[in-house]
């Protein structure tokens, strides 16, 4: 693995946990991080052996607080690279899954950080906002969009137009956040929906994935479920498409390829 400064890199088998480590400026981003963790996530994208993200924070104060306005304030240029804040928010070709284990404050650009993830996994101490507002800016890495695509309407405007902060628990009744657990419990109860991802066939995920987020933006359904997706064509062309039915008849755990 490539060394970072401000953040860490690391697998388990099939899974990468990165982790974005400025906790002295609760993990906001400035340039350098991004561009680090921008990185960090092609390496993961185009290595066949890693099929499963998480990303988190150091500490436990912040999973982030977004943009690094203290950095930004002290007269340094802001750039982001092309797949946005994290190296995520504007990564929409990411054909794996990518879970946001949130250990605490997710504000601004940290919370567009999760909404790009496909998945939330809440510590119950995790909050979320986008406050930009507040400051005479606006949730444009992807957050005025995401967060209306992935709750109600109205839920999502009430907390665009306040800015305000909505707890784990209120995530997970609004429908952003998956699962909420114990701070303690939170990277284990993480790995463990990663374990349970990683259980099933890579290239049936990756069909799966780019299935749900285009179809999305088909205007029917008969256009979604009869659109051409790569990903499903690269399944029924793959070894896993043999070997999932071969382990089933003889009562077996299946060996995934991922190919």
């Amino acid at each position: 693995m490539a060394d970072y400064e401000h953040c860490t890199v690391e697998k388990e088998g099939h899974l990468l946990i990165v982790t974005m480590n400025r906790p002295n400026r609760m993990n906001a981003l400035h340039p350098p991080a991004n561009f680090e963790l921008a990185k960090a996530f092609d390496d993961f994208a185009a290595d066949p052996e890693l099929w499963v993200a998480i990303i988190t924070g150091a500490g436990d104060r912040a999973f982030s607080a977004g943009n690094d306005l203290k950095w930004q304030a002290e007269g340094n240029k802001l750039e982001v690279p092309e797949t946005g804040f994290a190296g995520l928010t504007a990564r929409y070709d990411m054909p794996k899954p990518v879970i946001a284990a949130v250990n605490g404050v997710a504000m601004g650009g940290g919370f567009e950080i999760a909404l790009a993830a496909d998945l939330i996994i809440a510590s119950d101490k995790a909050t979320f906002a986008l406050p930009e507002p507040k400051v005479g800016l606006a949730a444009l890495a992807g957050g005025l969009h995401r967060l209306p695509r992935q709750i109600p309407v109205k839920q999502a405007m009430g907390m665009i137009l306040t800015g305000r902060t909505v707890p784990a628990v209120e995530g997970q009744a609004l429908g952003f956040v998956n699962d909420v657990v114990p701070a303690g419990d939170l990277m284990d109860t993480a790995k463990k929906w990663a374990a349970q991802i990683m259980a099933c066939s890579p290239m049936s995920i990756r069909a799966s994935k780019e299935s749900v987020y285009q179809g999305l933006d088909e205007a029917n359904l008969e256009k979604a479920v009869t659109g051409q997706y790569p990903a499903v064509g690269a399944l029924f062309k793959s070894e896993d498409l043999i070997e999932g039915p071969k382990a089933f008849a003889e009562k077996r755990a299946p060996q995934w390829k991922g190919r």
